[in-house]
């Protein structure tokens, strides 16, 4: 889980017809672990097939793509390449906390408790080579284009949108900001009513967009400073520094100026704090070795792909069709707004 700045901004909320006509970096692996933490059966498991194989990316890569495609939206999906070595405490730190959540889970189920099941379950999804390869496939027979970053998917996003080639980039973190996306896009995938995990409450959840010069703004900080702020708070890079959260970290940078004293102050140290600096700041890895350019759904393939994974064929052809129909529709009417600027 990337940095969290929620607190500090107030974020536009829109809906999905609202970015009609608009083009999103994905972060993948976010994405996708989004539909696996919350497409889930009532006790928790995962949807599978009668093979045992995991469907809920599947379920959430066709439909709610649909959804996106519906509302006028292009998506290109950004998988993550190598993790840089800074992040490892992080991946083994999650993998800990999956493994920790799979006894409870179990524990669960054992005592009956359905709900604290559910909640638990949602927090082992695991991105397995078989979920990863087959995630691929569909968005390539969805005629989507797949960019595969060497580095960090979402600093390619930030990448590719700070270059005009996206209008934004959507994830669940506010990373994207700290890589300099210009435009951030929240909830992309996941809006409507959602329960609030451990308790019998539900809230709406909306699609938020976040521009980064206005949210510097409204802090009184430059991108250089939220960087710090961040390293202070803890990223995937490092720990950061406990009892740090965004508010203190917002009051301590913009009294101190900049990591170097703040640190002094607190008397504490951030050993690899420049090397993190660098990762957000302009020497992450990333390529220019993609296309974003959108081709014809190959209904064939996605028929048969899916159904080998036991989908009903029905729903399959009603997504596709919803598919086809919003994209003719649209570009209809893109045309015809290139037709009226001449007028």
């Amino acid at each position: 889980m990337g940095i969290n700045f929620a607190g500090l901004t107030e974020p536009e909320n829109v809906e999905l017809s609202d970015l009609n006509g608009k083009s999103v970096a994905i972060d993948a692996y976010n994405t996708i672990y989004q539909f696996l933490s919350s497409i889930r059966q009532p006790d928790g498991r995962p949807l599978h097939d009668s093979q045992g194989r995991v469907t809920s990316h599947l379920s959430g890569i066709l439909y709610r793509t649909a959804n996106l495609i519906e509302a006028g939206i292009e998506p290109a999906f950004v998988f993550d390449g190598d993790y840089h070595e800074l992040k490892a405490d992080t991946i083994k730190e999650r993998r800990d906390r999956r493994d920790k959540a799979e006894k409870e889970w179990e524990e669960a189920i054992e005592e009956g408790d359905m709900e604290k099941a559910y909640s638990k379950a949602q927090q082992t999804s695991r991105m397995t080579p078989e979920i990863s390869s087959s995630s691929k496939e569909l968005i390539e027979y969805l005629g989507l284009p797949i960019v595969q970053a060497p580095g960090d998917g979402e600093g390619q996003c930030a990448y590719m949108c700070t270059k005009g080639d996206v209008w934004a980039s959507a994830s669940q973190d506010f990373d994207s900001l700290l890589f300099g996306a210009p435009i951030l896009v929240r909830n992309i995938t996941i809006t409507g009513r959602r329960k609030v995990p451990g308790r019998d409450l539900y809230r709406e959840v909306k699609t938020e967009i976040i521009h980064l010069s206005d949210f510097l703004d409204s802090l009184g900080v430059t991108r250089e400073q939220l960087v710090d702020m961040a390293i202070l708070m803890g990223t995937d890079f490092n720990p950061g520094i406990r009892g740090i959260g965004p508010k203190r970290g917002l009051s301590l940078i913009k009294k101190h100026g900049d990591l170097e004293s703040v640190l002094s102050y607190i008397d504490e140290e951030i050993p690899e704090y420049q090397e993190i600096r660098d990762i957000f700041l302009g020497e992450l890895s990333t390529t220019d070795d993609y296309d974003v350019t959108v081709e014809e759904v190959d209904r064939d393939a996605v028929m048969d792909m899916l159904k080998s994974y036991d989908f009903s064929p029905v729903r399959i052809e009603s997504a596709l069709d919803r598919i086809e129909k919003s994209r003719t529709s649209n570009k209809a009417k893109r045309s015809q707004k290139t037709l009226d600027s001449w007028f």
